[in-house]
């Protein structure tokens, strides 16, 4: 099953009397339970193929169609809904709220998107922590855990609504060497028990040693397209 599919996308953004081409004609196709990387420097078009693949910016032209919804014809209400019962994000900041504990994090989306009645929630959190290798951090808050800690917080928040297909815009930039390489490991384990796809954009060496496919961006066109096996050990 294909979970994303572009076909000749393009975004145009207006900068002043002058059109900014970010994505140029693109094509490609990410399968089911992929691990995959768009790689880049900055201004090469990966934040905004991962805004547009979330339904937060729409292409100007061609079709993208992720989980078989062309997401270019989906309203604001109905592109925020598509996302909480689909999709799963997790950011180089973290995006933590600070007043509330990892397990607090966790079932966030749980309360505020998807509104399952709370023996489900609960269910559904400590499995997650447990899963992630935080079930004894549950009741700290963000200032109280360590980077890695708050991502790994990250991945489960990003997981715990089951979602199909996970978006990671830089998730290592903020960690050391270690620590990025054990939450590429957990993300990969998280993909094979739930069959959840994860597409990144990054520049970080160590994802694009992880990543099973890469995509290579330069100036908003694709470059590149490597299926390769992972070098780490």
């Amino acid at each position: 099953m294909r979970v994303v599919e572009a076909q000749k996308v393009e975004k145009t953004y207006q900068a002043g009397n002058a059109a900014v081409h970010a994505v140029r004609s693109m094509d490609f196709v990410i399968d089911a339970g992929a691990f995959v990387a768009f790689v880049g420097p900055s201004g090469s078009g990966k934040s905004t193929l991962l805004n547009m693949i979330a339904g937060l910016d729409r292409p100007t032209a061609g079709r993208l169609t992720v989980l078989g919804v062309d997401v270019a014809t989906l309203g604001r209400s109905d592109a925020a809904a598509f996302r909480g019962e689909n999709l799963g994000f997790i950011f180089q900041d973290f995006n933590l709220i600070p007043v509330l504990s990892a397990y607090e994090n966790i079932e966030y989306p749980l309360l505020m998107v998807q509104d399952w009645p709370a023996a489900k929630r609960r269910t559904q959190v400590l499995k997650l922590l447990d899963a992630v290798g935080m079930a004894d951090q549950k009741d700290k808050r963000p200032d109280q855990l360590s980077g890695g800690q708050k991502q790994r917080v990250a991945v489960a928040r990003a997981l715990v609504a089951n979602a199909r297909l996970v978006l990671a815009d830089e998730p290592t930039a903020n960690l050391d060497h270690n620590t990025a390489y054990r939450i590429i490991a957990l993300m990969k384990a998280m993909r094979d028990e739930l069959g959840t796809s994860f597409v990144f954009s990054t520049h970080d060496t160590k994802i694009m040693s992880e990543a099973e496919h890469l995509f290579t961006l330069e100036d908003g066109r694709l470059a590149g397209s490597t299926a390769r096996e992972a070098a780490h050990a």
